[in-house]
């Protein structure tokens, strides 16, 4: 029998301090590092999706940050599988492997797996991308607004490769993603995590939001997406769909100032900070503790890991 596997999992808003709470870790235990955010994995974006700097990583080692094609798209399955490969490598090694980002989903797949959703068909398919093509993600997200407004809420407007999957679902099975979800098997994958949430209002994460925003500007931003355009330029290709990349690249290609383009980009981003506060609170078994109080969390990961001997 394949003995479970068990990773430290760090959860929280984007922007609440969940990368310093994984080098504290680091720095008394042996760590490695596993990414569980879907735009820290797109190889041309370090700077707009705040991967983690050359002197964090010096600290210890990262995977799966920075390793993806901008034409490339990411599944929760995909996500799942290459983690689970780190999580195993680091145990091998004799380390803890701490998963860090933002994307809940591929937590839930990771612990719990994937929803039993049949095949689509086909011309199901076909019919969501041509229109996809013809009139936009934006049109798209707003027709699953009115068909799984609990989908699309969590869903930027220019992802096109997710609001394609959630609206091929919704009419090839008459069933949204969200009641999809809510049948997810739980506890199949052998995977057991301690989750360790980072806690932070909405009012607290908006100025330091604003702050990261400049931050990655001075460092060179709107450049990064102007040569991942020259690299990849379909605007469609998924990692500009991201908050951050969509709206620069919109002033990229002269559609907006620069002004206009920041502006965007803290409102989806607080929005994004919103939706993930709602998503996280909903974990079960979450040690939620607030950033001025990480220094717990090693003798927290140690007791846990106690247990499993």
């Amino acid at each position: 029998m394949t003995a479970p596997l068990r990773a430290v999992c760090i959860l929280g808003p984007t922007g609440s301090g969940k990368t310093d709470a994984a080098l504290l870790l680091a720095r008394t235990m042996p760590v490695t590092v596993v990414n569980y955010d879907s735009r820290q994995i797109y190889a041309d974006f370090p700077i707009v999706t705040a991967q983690p700097e050359p002197h964090e990583r010096a600290q210890c080692p990262h995977e799966l940050y920075g390793f993806l094609p901008t034409a490339e798209a990411m599944t929760a399955a995909r996500f799942a599988e290459l983690a689970r490969e780190r999580i195993t490598a680091a145990g091998e090694a004799g380390r803890v492997a701490v998963l860090v980002g933002g994307t809940g989903l591929y937590v839930r797949a990771l612990e719990h797996g994937l929803a039993d959703i049949p095949p689509i068909a086909p011309e199901v398919r076909a019919w969501v991308l041509e229109r996809m093509a013809r009139e936009g993600s934006a049109a798209l997200h707003a027709d699953l607004a009115k068909g799984d407004p609990q989908t699309a809420a969590r869903l930027h407007p220019h992802d096109t490769q997710r609001i394609a999957r959630a609206l091929e679902v919704l009419l090839g099975t008459g069933r949204t993603l969200t009641e999809w979800f809510a049948e997810q098997k739980r506890g199949a994958t052998g995977v057991t995590l301690c989750k360790i949430g980072v806690s932070a209002t909405l009012d607290e994460l908006l100025p330091r939001l604003d702050a990261r925003i400049d931050k990655m500007l001075s460092l060179g931003a709107v450049e990064e997406v102007r040569n991942a355009y020259e690299r990849t330029p379909h605007r469609d290709a998924p990692g500009f769909t991201g908050i951050g990349c969509a709206e620069l690249l919109a002033h990229v290609l002269g559609e907006t100032t620069l002004e206009a383009a920041r502006e965007r980009w803290l409102h989806n981003t607080r929005a994004y900070a919103k939706r993930q506060l709602t998503w996280f609170a909903k974990e079960e078994g979450v040690h939620w503790a607030r950033a001025e109080g990480m220094a717990r969390l090693p003798g927290l990961v140690r007791a846990w890991d106690a247990d499993a001997d």
